[in-house]
């Protein structure tokens, strides 16, 4: 009996740094942003997508331009808006960070937009604050965000 109790105790302890750990990550805000027109490259966890991923994998199209560079950014701030369960926390001309907030589990995804004026294309990196794997979430809301600034 007195195993089975230290066993169980040992389980959740466990249970609890592993709480402990994925609420750390959660709240804890990456450095971001762009350097030269590249974004911060993918950590090695298969939790993300960007258009400038080098693993093909994680590897998702650049947006085209909209007429100009503000009707761009209006039009992703718009798919963002139409999306929902996002803060926009950077807005500047050629730039643009939003918190993407998971309904269930409250998650945190950080989601950039560099928008290269001189190339004419949207680039695009999500990435999941907590956990290994994302099950495709990143994916599939840069394809579900992809329609929303296509339309």
């Amino acid at each position: 009996m007195k195993i089975l109790l230290i066993v169980l105790l040992v389980v959740v302890a466990l249970l609890v740094l592993n709480i402990v750990r994925i609420v750390m990550q959660n709240t804890t805000v990456p450095t971001l942003g762009h350097d030269n027109g590249q974004l911060k490259p993918l950590s090695k966890k298969p939790n993300a997508v960007s258009t400038q991923a080098a693993d093909e994998e994680r590897r998702v199209r650049t947006w085209p331009f909209k007429a100009d560079l503000a009707s761009t950014r209006a039009a992703i701030l718009e798919a963002v808006k139409a999306y929902g369960g996002a803060e926009v926390v950077t807005e500047a001309d050629d730039y643009i960070y939003v918190v993407f907030t998971t309904a269930k589990m409250h998650y945190h995804d950080d989601v950039e937009f560099y928008l290269d004026n001189e190339a004419q294309q949207v680039h695009f990196r999500s990435a999941s604050r907590a956990g290994y794997s994302d099950l495709g979430l990143n994916r599939q809301r840069y394809e579900k965000l992809t329609e929303l600034y296509g339309q």
